[in-house]
């Protein structure tokens, strides 16, 4: 099993990094698009997407990276947020949940590559970041962050509604569009020869 990194590898993953930063901040564009303090970005899109075409280890990694480089202070986080002050903020989760959603995509395309996989795989990744970054907003409301008045756990679910049909689209179109890469372009990349002779 390969170990280390080629510079292929660490362009991908940069690659996948500068997309995240893009998708983070997609409400600098559109500011109104915030709901109950929670931003509706494209970053699950951009999450699922690595895990799906850059396997569980490779998509892990670069949203690792992702976060790491938002916890330094570089600006890639909603909002252009970042610096280790983001661990408190009660979004985290949510950036946490990308290192798992790229992961447990990643794996479960590793031995089955159908069209119903991808999908099937890139909605269980939207699930675990709604899963993850919600309950994860939830006890940080309860327990160090200043809720909202009236703030309860139905709210914060009620709060992921209004992105969620977007998440649930954006899923599929990035499950459709990485099948499509990988039997189109990958499949006869150096990406997937490095993969295949590891």
């Amino acid at each position: 099993m390969r170990t280390k990194l080629s510079a292929f590898d660490i362009s991908l993953a940069g690659m996948f990094v500068a997309l995240m930063a893009i998708g983070a901040n997609i409400t600098s564009i559109v500011p109104f698009m915030m709901v109950g303090g929670v931003p509706i970005t494209l970053q699950t899109f951009f999450a699922v997407l690595a895990g799906a075409v850059l396997g569980s280890r490779l998509g892990a990694i670069s949203m690792s990276v992702y976060a790491a480089l938002g916890l330094v202070g570089a600006p890639v986080f909603a909002k252009f947020g970042g610096g280790f002050g983001s661990l408190l903020s009660p979004n985290f989760g949510f950036i946490v949940s990308f290192i798992l959603a790229a992961y447990v995509v990643g794996k479960m395309l590793e031995k089955k590559k159908t069209l119903q996989m991808f999908i099937v795989a890139s909605l269980t990744g939207m699930v675990i970041n709604y899963l993850f970054g919600t309950n994860w907003m939830y006890f940080a409301y309860k327990l160090w962050a200043a809720a909202p008045d009236g703030f309860t756990y139905q709210m914060a679910w009620l709060w992921m509604v209004v992105p969620l049909p977007k998440d649930i689209i954006l899923s599929i179109a990035a499950g459709v569009f990485a099948h499509r890469l990988e039997h189109s372009v990958l499949s006869k990349s150096q990406f997937r020869r490095i993969k295949r002779t590891a």
